[in-house]
C-alpha cells in the first residue's frame, strides 16, 4: 500500500534510506555520508513530499519529491526486485509531465533501475561535495519506455 507519509514515519524512512543507501553507495566517503545523514533528518525529509510503501504494516520503501524531481527513492534491500520502486515511481509519475532525478554514476543499483524504467541521461557532472560523478536523468512519460535508443550513455 502506498500512502502519504506522516511525522510518525520519519524513523522508518530514515532506516530504509540508511540500509539501502549503504548498499547502493559503498564508494562514498564516511564524512560525506555523515553529513547526508544529518541533512536527511534536518532538511530533506521535512521539506520533501514523501510517500511510503507499506507491507504488512511496515514501511519498506519511500519516494520523496521536490516538485517533479525525485529527491529520494529507496527500498529495503531485502525487498529489491519486488516491484516496489516501480510502483512508487508509477504513483508519482501521473502527477507530472516529466520526472528528473540525480544518481551517482557509481550507483549501479540506482542507474539500472532508472534505465529499465525509461529514464535517459541529460547531464553528467562532478559533484564537489562527494567528489563523485552524478548523472541527471529525465523521464518524459510512457512513450520513452518503448524507445530502444533510450539508454543511459556514459
Amino acid at each position: 500500500m502506498i500512502r502519504k507519509s506522516n511525522n510518525q514515519d520519519t524513523e522508518a524512512i530514515f532506516s530504509v534510506w540508511n540500509k539501502a543507501s549503504s548498499l547502493a553507495h559503498p564508494f562514498l566517503e564516511k564524512d560525506f555520508v555523515e553529513q547526508v545523514k544529518k541533512d536527511m533528518l534536518e532538511i530533506y525529509i521535512p521539506n520533501a513530499e514523501t510517500w511510503v510503501y507499506e507491507k504488512e504494516g511496515e514501511v519498506v520503501g519511500f519516494i520523496s519529491m521536490l516538485d517533479n524531481e525525485i529527491g529520494g527513492l529507496f527500498v529495503e534491500p531485502e525487498e529489491h526486485s519486488n516491484g516496489i520502486g516501480t510502483e512508487l515511481v508509477d504513483y508519482v509519475s501521473g502527477q507530472f509531465d516529466s520526472l528528473e532525478v540525480e544518481v551517482f554514476e557509481d550507483n549501479s543499483i540506482g542507474r539500472a533501475f532508472y534505465e529499465k524504467y525509461g529514464f535517459r541521461q541529460i547531464r553528467r557532472y562532478m559533484d564537489d561535495n562527494s567528489g563523485c560523478i552524478v548523472c541527471r536523468l529525465l523521464f518524459s512519460g510512457p512513450a520513452e519506455t518503448s524507445n530502444p535508443d533510450n539508454k543511459i550513455n556514459n
